[in-house]
């Protein structure tokens, strides 16, 4: 194929047919890489401020001086890096869905494949993140009970627009709790949100957190040639 387009996998997944693609945005003269669902966009290599933010917001709320981080969700991977960024970060154990996911970096497919798997502190789990979160375990299903200093989770499009039905008792106060008693004394749980900041889930953070806050993160669009916003929740 050539470069303007060339799709460099597509599997049936329990989800549905999952598919990467790479193209040429013919004004910037970039490659962009997006992961489909079907028809519908997971994510793109175009967008990823949001992403990156999740991070970078998060990890300075904690204090400690070495930290273990879970990410919920691979996706291309920025999250990821951008925590390992953090020169207190001893683990990144990213639980990933989709096998498919991983099967993606682990061929180093995306531009950031190579910075993941390079990395010693970077382990990549394929499990389902709400299962775990569900569990009696904890998030680590090798260790059952480990504690972290941040979740940072990136998987549906909002707390009310979920990829899966399974997904949505997550987002209540008793699927907080859960996640809460995965973190360490003074941890961070923090949540990307491709809406604005809503009243509703806010009020449900502040029932089992001591600390919330939602920032919304604008970047430039360049397909709408205005400004688009996602929110971070951050809870302490």
């Amino acid at each position: 194929m050539s470069r303007a387009f060339e799709e460099l996998d597509r599997r049936a997944t329990p989800m549905g047919e999952i598919s990467l693609r790479r193209r040429l945005e013919p004004t910037l003269q970039i490659d962009v890489y997006e992961a489909m669902l079907g028809d519908e966009h997971l994510m793109s290599s175009l967008f990823t401020a949001a992403e990156i933010e999740l991070a970078r917001l998060a990890l300075p709320r904690v204090s400690d001086p070495v930290l273990d981080v879970v990410v919920g969700g691979l996706g291309l991977g920025y999250t990821a890096c951008a925590a390992l960024e953090d020169p207190r970060v001893r683990s990144v154990h990213v639980v990933e869905a989709l096998a498919e996911v991983i099967g993606w970096h682990e061929r180093r497919l995306l531009p950031l494949s190579a910075e993941l798997l390079d990395d010693p502190r970077c382990h990549l789990v394929h499990g389902d993140f709400f299962a775990l979160a569900r569990g009696e375990g904890g998030l680590d299903p090798d260790e059952p009970g480990r504690l972290f200093h941040a979740v940072l989770v990136d998987i549906d499009h909002t707390p009310d627009h979920v990829l899966h039905p399974s997904h949505a008792d997550f987002y209540s106060p008793d699927g907080l709790r859960r996640v809460r008693g995965s973190l360490h004394p003074g941890g961070v749980f923090a949540l990307w949100s491709d809406d604005p900041p809503h009243d509703g889930f806010l009020t449900v953070l502040r029932q089992v957190f001591d600390g919330v806050e939602a920032h919304v993160v604008s970047f430039d669009n360049f397909h709408t040639g205005g400004v688009s916003a996602c929110t971070v929740y951050v809870a302490t």
